[in-house]
């Protein structure tokens, strides 16, 4: 019953075109904020980059010979030598050490301590970033750490809830709120006056981001007719190419980190000015007894896509009658995910790839200091990158399939990131030539998902599946930046716990069946029962 239904709805909206001048303009009105989600994500690259330092020694000062030294004699005789002959970072003499003005640097007796008054940045870079400010470095370095995790984490919690209210009160409405929590909030953390003020303002910045990116996809599918699924799901993932060059374009010319955040966050201003020409999802409408809406904005597109002949004979109360089988269903929620068989298969395989597929693509994207090249020109590499491979995925899956796709590209992420571990630092174009295509592999296996899951779901527990994948995702995520202080454990151990993450679950998304071609399931009974 419900199959004719869906069908009929798809076919109107075929018959008034169903990737038309309507569609665009919607892709490009959401384009306009979405621009801004990448940048936030990736914010933590220049906002708290930690530059090179040293202990601030003006305390050695005893009145007698060292106020006289020049500057370079002053850190020799107050500052450790590394084994590479760099500077240390985190320790000092108790006392000025003299005759290391005369010989050799050598610190066998010599007492060191942790830095006692503060430290000394080199900000020839960056003016001023979270770990200058507020000094989050050697004891405090993973204080620096966690604002990407709180961040994500709250990216986390608000993916459900705007999943659940955007269900309940539509798309457009909390598509505005999104817009304005997050250009408040995010204003709000670029003027904390502490650390912890901060931090809560990041959290919820991430909620209400979260809303932006769960919903505008959902409206874009909702309103694309089913021969342009692919593309516009494609062509919706550029903007986060887009977005990658505007945050170097802009973190390049602004390096005070409080400007930086109020700078990139400004496109949510044209985006809640351009709202008012946002249309309702007329499925949505539908599915909730809507007639009169859905009709209004169904003729609005027909209108724009210049074919009002077929939408001149549909009245508000036949298109009742295609929705009305629908909404006497019954309510699916989140169990249902998990109740039957193949369904439980199904999401537990995607969970488990969307964890790694997550987990590695931000381990890559927020570690990029590690390649020895300057921040923003690894940025705008893998920013470039991004666009050509989109374009390769999106014939790779029209041809090939999806699960070989998402298998291959996930393993040879593993690959590159091995590979890496064994290249020494000084072979950095080696290094960044693996990293790049390491990257590109990621990014393409995140492309590929996206479309993977909305195809595995079946229509009544689409949103649910999407959003509980999208949880387990950002778990990944929040969890990603913290694995870079194993480090301290042991130097390999964040590249090998990288890589065998992308392996694992490449090898998983094995286990998931390939959807080219297929239709799409509408209901739970398409997957446990396949014809």
């Amino acid at each position: 019953m419900s199959q004719s239904s869906t069908m009929k709805f798809d076919s109107i909206l075929t018959e008034i075109d169903g990737f038309g001048k309507f569609q665009i303009r919607l892709i490009l009105i959401q384009i306009l904020s979405r621009i801004s989600l990448p940048c936030h994500f990736l914010l933590n690259n220049f906002m708290a980059a930690v530059p090179s330092h040293h202990c601030n020694i003006t305390a050695l000062d005893d009145g007698g010979i060292f106020g006289n030294l020049t500057r370079e004699q002053k850190l020799s005789v107050g500052v450790p030598s590394e084994q590479d002959g760099t500077l240390s970072s985190c320790q000092m003499f108790s006392e000025p050490q003299y005759q290391h003005l005369s010989g050799p640097n050598s610190t066998e007796d010599a007492v060191t301590v942790p830095c006692a008054d503060g430290w000394v940045y080199d900000n020839s870079t960056f003016k001023s970033t979270l770990a200058t400010e507020w000094d989050l470095v050697c004891g405090r370095k993973s204080m620096n750490k966690a604002t990407v995790t709180f961040f994500f984490l709250g990216v986390m919690c608000g993916a459900p809830l705007f999943g659940f209210l955007s269900d309940r009160y539509g798309r457009r409405p909390l598509l505005l709120a999104s817009y304005m929590s997050s250009l408040m909030f995010a204003v709000l953390s670029a003027f904390s006056p502490s650390y912890v003020v901060f931090v809560i303002m990041r959290f919820f910045t991430g909620m209400a981001l979260s809303g932006m990116s769960i919903i505008s996809i959902a409206l874009n599918v909702e309103w694309c007719g089913i021969a342009h699924r692919t593309f516009s799901g494609v062509i919706i993932s550029l903007d986060w190419t887009l977005g990658n060059m505007l945050l170097v374009g802009i973190a390049y010319n602004v390096n005070h980190w409080r400007m930086l955040i109020v700078a990139v966050t400004s496109p949510l201003i044209l985006s809640i000015i351009t709202w008012r020409w946002l249309p309702e999802s007329a499925r949505w409408l539908l599915a909730n007894g809507k007639a009169d809406a859905a009709h209004k904005y169904l003729m609005q597109c027909a209108k724009m896509n210049n074919r009002m002949k077929y939408m001149a004979t549909i009245t508000p109360t036949e298109l009742l009658e295609t929705a009305q089988d629908e909404t006497e269903d019954k309510k699916y929620t989140f169990w249902d995910l998990f109740k039957t068989p193949n369904m439980r298969k199904i999401s537990i395989c995607s969970g488990i790839v969307w964890y790694g597929v997550a987990l590695t693509y931000y381990g890559i994207s927020l570690n990029i200091t590690g390649f020895g090249l300057n921040p923003y020109l690894t940025q705008v590499i893998f920013a470039s990158i991004e666009m050509p491979i989109k374009i390769g995925v999106y014939f790779f899956l029209e041809k090939v399939g999806r699960r070989s796709g998402e298998t291959g590209s996930l393993l040879s992420t593993g690959l590159c990131l091995f590979i890496n571990i064994f290249v020494a630092k000084e072979k950095w174009i080696f290094r960044t030539v693996v990293a790049v295509i390491g990257k590109s592999m990621s990014e393409a296996s995140f492309t590929i998902i996206f479309l993977y899951t909305t195809e595995l779901f079946p229509t009544v527990i689409r949103q649910n599946g999407l959003g509980y994948t999208s949880f387990v995702a950002r778990l990944g995520v929040s969890i990603s930046p913290l694995i870079v202080l194993l480090e301290d454990v042991w130097h390999l151990l964040p590249a090998i716990i990288y890589c065998a993450v992308a392996v694992g679950s490449g090898l998983v998304s094995w286990l998931l069946p390939e959807t080219l071609n297929t239709r799409l399931p509408e209901n739970i009974e398409d997957i446990e029962k396949p014809r």
